[in-house]
C-alpha cells in the first residue's frame, strides 16, 4: 500500500525523500540523485496515462486518482510503496485524492510559512508579494505547464499553506507522522530515526545507526547543493525570465525569515496563519 510523503511545496519533501532513498535503496547510505527515482511523484503521467491521455483538465484527471492508486497497489502486491505528493488531501468534483483502501500511512512535512514564502519565491521566480499571494490562495493549483513542464508530473491541488496543512492533519483513515522542517535542520539524525521507527509499523526496516549517520552526512544541504552545481538536478524549475534553471538547493539554513522578510510582511503572514502557526509553535 501507499505511504505518502506529503508536503506543501518547498517544505522539505525532497530532503526527506533523499534521506529515505539513501537509507532504503543504497548499501552504505551514499546518496545520488538517481535514488530519488525510487520514490516518484503522484499524480504523474507515469501512473495516470493508462487511464487518460489528455492531462489539461485537472477535474477530468481527478476521476482517475483512485483508480491509478489501486493499480499501483495491485502491481506492488500489497507491499509498501513510497510516493511523493504536494497535493492537498482534497476532494475535487466529488473525487477524493486518496482513501483508506489505498493509503497505508503518511509522513507529512511542515515548514514555517515565513520561510516557505522566500523559498517559493526562488523556486517559482516570484517576488515577495507574488509569493504571498501564492501561499494564501485558497484556490491555488500548480499547473505543470506553468511551474516546470512535463518533468514535474501534472497539475496538483494545493490550496493555501494553512488549507494544505489542515487537510492532512485532519485525516482520519490512516496513521500520520508530522515532521517539522525545523527539526530536520536542528537534528537530522534524530528526525530520520523518528521516521524509520514510524515506518517499522508498516514495513520491514531496521535501525542501523552507522548507516543512519552516513545517510545524514551524505544528504546534508551542502552536499546536495554541491551535487546540483556539479551534475544539475532534474527537479529544478525553469526560469522563463532568465531562460535557465534556478538552483533547487538554494539557501538551506541561510533561508531565515528574520533576515529576509520585512517587518510588514512577517506580520502579514503571522496574522494570516495565526492559528496554525501557534498550534505548530512557530509563534
Amino acid at each position: 500500500m501507499i505511504i505518502w510523503i506529503a508536503s506543501y511545496p518547498k517544505s522539505g519533501n525532497t530532503w526527506v525523500r533523499s534521506l529515505l532513498s539513501a537509507y532504503l535503496y543504497s548499501e552504505d547510505g551514499a546518496f545520488n540523485f538517481n535514488l530519488l527515482k525510487k520514490i516518484l511523484k503522484f499524480p504523474s503521467k507515469k501512473y495516470l496515462e493508462y487511464f487518460i491521455k489528455d492531462f489539461s483538465d485537472i477535474k477530468k484527471v481527478s476521476e482517475y486518482w483512485i483508480s491509478a492508486q489501486e493499480r499501483i497497489n495491485l502491481h506492488n502486491e500489497n507491499k509498501s510503496i513510497f510516493l511523493k505528493t504536494h497535493s492537498a488531501l482534497c476532494t475535487l468534483e466529488k473525487n477524493p485524492f486518496t482513501n483508506k483502501k489505498n493509503t497505508q500511512a503518511v509522513i507529512y512535512i511542515v515548514r514555517d510559512p515565513r520561510n516557505v514564502i522566500t523559498s517559493v519565491g526562488n523556486h517559482y521566480s516570484m517576488n515577495i508579494e507574488e509569493s504571498y499571494n501564492f501561499i494564501t490562495d485558497k484556490n491555488r493549483i500548480i499547473t505543470h505547464d506553468k511551474w516546470g513542464g512535463d518533468n514535474f508530473g501534472i497539475s496538483e491541488v494545493l490550496g493555501s499553506w494553512s488549507d494544505h496543512y489542515k487537510s492532512w492533519k485532519n485525516m482520519n483513515f490512516a496513521p500520520i507522522l508530522n515532521i517539522k522542517y525545523e527539526d530536520l535542520i536542528n537534528d537530522t539524525n534524530k528526525s530520520l530515526i523518528e521516521i524509520i521507527t514510524f515506518l517499522q509499523k508498516f514495513t520491514e526496516i531496521k535501525i542501523d545507526n552507522e548507516k543512519i549517520s552516513k545517510t545524514v552526512d551524505s544528504c546534508n544541504f551542502e552536499n546536495l547543493q554541491k551535487m546540483e552545481i556539479k551534475e544539475g538536478f532534474f527537479e529544478a524549475s525553469y526560469n522563463e525570465k532568465l531562460k535557465k534553471k534556478v538552483n533547487f538547493f538554494n539557501l538551506g539554513k541561510e533561508n531565515n525569515w528574520k533576515n529576509l522578510l520585512s517587518q510588514e510582511m512577517e506580520k502579514k503572514i503571522r496574522e494570516t496563519f495565526h492559528d496554525e502557526m501557534r498550534q505548530l509553535k512557530y509563534i
